[in-house]
């Protein structure tokens, strides 16, 4: 094939601006304590604190990605990385506990269209066939990207203080989004850069749009009565109700647990988060290759069913480990699995929404951050009532058993149009 290569970029700059994302997510798990002494709050006060981002991300994901699907990309995307930039400088600045509830409510909405606008972005320039290592590339970058600002930002709260890392990452975020603007273009065809060669190649290659009248403007309530978007919806929900446990509460509760120090914590924080960037490059390469074989569907189920199956596999043995290190190895795992789901349901959210895939991605994100909402709240509450952590991670556990069951009906071959 002589086709050039340059349509990678598009992957180089999505895995970056995820890598972005969840760099300033994740500050205020770090920072927690000092916040929370700072501020006198409370755990449950903070896992509000922590909720209201995960309510706004999850209620901003449908309309987020709806923006992209009708003014495109470009346009959509630079404009939330500068909301929720200024709303991470916003949040150093926050003086009391209902301040920060506020400024982490639009911080949250704010990230909430960046993965259906690179759903949407993905279904113009990645060719079919390449779809899985794409995603695969692009939400290792959120878990890298978390996994060194656990030791970075915790050495800047030394340096610094807390409020300043704020206002240092929402600098840098804002200066993401210009470059973002100058060099992204929606569609590869309008992009000089690329060689006609290489634009013919990926609109030959990347899959094909469906009658435009038929697609055009469909509502939410045609995608909620979708049975294909429901079941993704119900599934993802399992995914991030260990995930966004993992991006929250994973380092205070070793390091309270354990008796660690700060720098012994950041570190074996860090593992789950390596260990679910891996687990998104697997997966990425499992759908890819299923894909070329000829099965579309399998290429989807099987590394979504091996990921939950994972899940639960370390979950529950990290129950039975007397050692900070057993248990993070455990849980290293469940993240790893974790993650391998994320590829074949982004996939799948972009088979069956085709130029709807900001909505439908939208959709399922919502549902997915929805448990991420639940979890905020979940384990410091579950923790208070019964005295113990066990509960928490056996409903993690259930609901990763249930996400197997709903794969064995999803089915990518069945249009959005069709359901």
């Amino acid at each position: 094939m002589g086709t050039s290569f340059k349509r990678y970029g598009f992957f180089a700059g999505s895995f970056l601006i995820t890598l972005l994302l969840y760099v300033d997510r994740v500050c205020i798990s770090t920072a927690k304590d000092a916040i929370g002494n700072d501020l006198s709050l409370s755990d449950t006060e903070m896992g509000w604190v922590l909720g209201a981002f995960a309510l706004g991300y999850a209620l901003f994901q449908v309309p987020g990605g709806a923006l992209g699907d009708t003014y495109g990309v470009r346009k959509v995307m630079a404009s939330i990385m500068i909301l929720w930039s200024l709303f991470t400088s916003l949040t150093g600045a926050a003086w009391n506990y209902l301040s920060l509830l506020f400024f982490r409510f639009i911080f949250g909405a704010g990230e909430a269209g960046a993965f259906p606008n690179i759903s949407r972005a993905a279904f113009s320039w990645v060719p079919l066939k390449e779809r899985g290592i794409f995603q695969g590339i692009n939400f290792s970058g959120s878990r890298l990207g978390a996994a060194f600002a656990l030791p970075l930002v915790a050495y800047l709260i030394e340096a610094w203080g807390w409020r300043y890392i704020f206002y240092f990452f929402g600098l840098i975020g804002i200066i993401f989004a210009v470059i973002f603007y100058f060099v992204f273009r929606n569609k590869p065809e309008d992009h000089p850069a690329l060689s006609d060669e290489e634009k013919q190649f990926i609109i030959q290659n990347r899959q094909q749009k469906t009658d435009t009248k038929k697609t055009k403007g469909i509502g939410i309530g045609t995608i909620l009565s979708s049975s294909n978007v429901l079941l993704a919806m119900g599934q993802y929900i399992g995914s991030n109700f260990i995930f966004f446990f993992m991006l929250t509460w994973l380092f205070p509760y070793i390091k309270q647990k354990y008796q660690l120090n700060l720098i012994d914590t950041r570190f074996y924080a860090m593992l789950p988060l390596l260990a679910g960037a891996v687990g998104n490059w697997v997966s990425g390469y499992m759908v890819d290759i299923i894909y070329r074989e000829g099965k579309w569907k399998l290429s989807r189920r099987i590394p979504a069913i091996i990921g939950f199956s994972f899940v639960i596999i370390g979950i529950i043995s990290s129950l039975y480990m007397n050692t900070a290190l057993g248990a993070v190895l455990c849980l290293s795992i469940a993240i790893f699995g974790a993650d391998m789901t994320l590829s074949p349901s982004w996939s799948f959210c972009m088979d069956i929404g085709q130029e709807n895939s900001g909505k439908v991605s939208g959709m399922m994100n919502m549902a997915g951050n929805l448990g991420a909402f639940t979890t905020a709240l979940a384990f410091p509450y579950m923790q208070k009532w019964t005295g113990s952590d066990e509960p928490f991670f056996y409903l993690a556990a259930i609901l990763a058993g249930i996400a197997i069951i709903l794969w064995l009906f999803m089915n990518p071959n069945k249009k959005l149009i069709d359901d």
